[in-house]
């Protein structure tokens, strides 16, 4: 028996509709998809939802969950969060994270607000989360959750330390707040908690039904493990305990929140998604991870690793490393690493650095040399850089200055290969997905900069 076609929403329809969609669907109806098909295969039989994929890993493809996935993830995220609760949505419902926001209410039996801008913004969150948590509901003990992406949490946080901290104050008062979509940098993450706000990190996608590993510890069912590992030890602070056990190598996923597979695809369902012997069925993602004792700690995707000088960087380290430099210089920004083709080196290191401004535009990614002042001198420094090699097109050779602090403070945590050997600065970064820093658009902006004359 063949399922039934989804209803194709094509990511137009009204927070209500969307709830009734997933409603229908969870319920046996017929399958949702928030988004117009891209093909006319059918889903599976039992198939609840099919779902678009971000194409962080190249063409889209269809994803299609069955009503038992959706069910137990909102069920397992109910249980480690300490209870259902109602939900504010604030990420778009044509994604996983806004639809299971949506089904952990429908599962749940209890409200969800939704924001209807077209932007957001840390003043219409602020109004919005006041009158969902003043609401009576709110007043008879319910719990209250929100899921947003590290872009959000920035904005938040940016918008508190310009004098606005109305959004903030707002996130700390609900019971807990998921961050997933992508890495969040850790100071953000320790200003967000020092303003009282209960963040939990999330890891997860369309295949697992959204995040399925809070703050590094799996959900209840889910289980996780490493393919190609290397395994070791960590030494501890002396005096603080035994060595911690670690294990690096591609994260697998497991449990009854995944996907049946890819629809139309089933050489790529059988390649990602593979049975044990005993009939246990993992998902074979794209990131590499460690495991620390049994706390998974994602290192990021397999195939953004750089090669420079015969020497593999991984982009989210210095990623890290470059937000702890900025917040520590009072100048925090979201990153973005990328490798671009260098005649020398195979790969150049490049970071992109933003501050708060509005979306991207499609091909509109301007970038500013970081350290430049406005009248462009900085472009004219010295002709070696800070490490006596000649400069390439665009880098800011800016001897002990911004790019010199920055690369030190990166070479002393992770190497001198993983310094950024040029580094911009830009309004804010594209995102491909709610929260996926889209860095094909930032490395081709990187390239062009290159290509042409950068104007400070």
């Amino acid at each position: 028996m063949s399922a039934a076609p989804p209803a194709d929403a094509g990511g137009a329809t009204s927070p209500a509709a969307v709830v009734d969609a997933v409603r229908t669907a969870l319920d046996g109806g017929p399958a949702y998809a928030p988004q117009p098909r891209a093909s006319a295969a059918a889903p599976p039989p039992g198939t609840a939802l099919v779902l678009r994929t971000s194409g962080s890993t190249g063409e889209p493809r269809e994803v299609a969950l069955s009503a038992v996935a959706m069910r137990a993830s909102a069920e397992a995220t109910h249980e480690r969060l300490g209870g259902p609760g109602r939900w504010l949505l604030v990420l778009p419902p044509t994604h996983v994270a806004g639809v299971q926001v949506v089904t952990r209410s429908v599962v749940a039996g209890t409200e969800v607000r939704a924001d209807t801008s077209d932007h957001f913004t840390p003043a219409a969150f602020a109004s919005l989360a006041q009158e969902f948590l003043d609401t009576a509901d709110a007043a008879a003990g319910a719990r209250a959750y929100v899921s947003v992406v590290p872009t959000q949490l920035h904005r938040l946080v940016a918008a508190a330390d310009a004098g606005d901290a109305a959004g903030l104050r707002a996130l700390a008062r609900f019971d807990a707040v998921l961050v997933g979509g992508a890495a969040t940098p850790a100071p953000l993450l320790e200003r967000a908690r020092a303003a009282g706000v209960r963040v939990v990190t999330t890891y997860g996608m369309s295949e697992t039904s959204g995040g399925c590993v809070y703050d590094g510890v799996p959900l209840p069912g889910v289980r996780v493990r490493l393919s190609g590992t290397t395994t070791g030890t960590t030494p501890t602070t002396p005096g603080a305990g035994p060595e911690e056990h670690t294990a690096t190598g591609v994260i697998e996923l497991s449990g009854p929140v995944l996907a049946e597979g890819y629809v139309g695809d089933p050489a790529a369902t059988a390649a990602t998604f593979r049975a044990d012997p005993d009939g246990t069925r993992w998902f074979r993602t794209s990131d590499l991870g460690r495991l620390d004792d049994g706390r998974l700690t994602v290192l990021g995707r397999a195939d953004d690793v750089v090669v420079t000088g015969g020497v593999n960087v991984a982009p989210a380290a210095v990623e890290e490393a470059i937000a702890e430099h900025l917040a520590a210089q009072g100048t925090p920004g979201e990153v973005c690493v990328v490798g671009v083709p260098d005649a020398e080196w195979g790969q150049a290191v490049v970071a992109v650095i933003a501050r708060t401004g509005p979306p991207a535009r499609p091909g509109g990614l301007e970038l500013v040399p970081f350290g430049a002042p406005p009248s462009g001198a900085a472009a004219q420094g010295s002709r070696t850089g800070p490490d006596g090699a000649p400069p390439a097109a665009g880098e800011v050779t800016d001897g002990g200055g911004p790019l010199a602090g920055l690369r030190a403070a990166v070479g002393q945590r992770l190497g001198a290969a993983a310094a950024p050997r040029r580094a911009y600065v830009t309004a804010t970064l594209p995102t491909r997905g709610p929260g996926k820093i889209d860095r094909r658009a930032v490395r081709d902006a990187v390239v062009r900069a290159e290509r042409e004359p950068v104007r400070p």
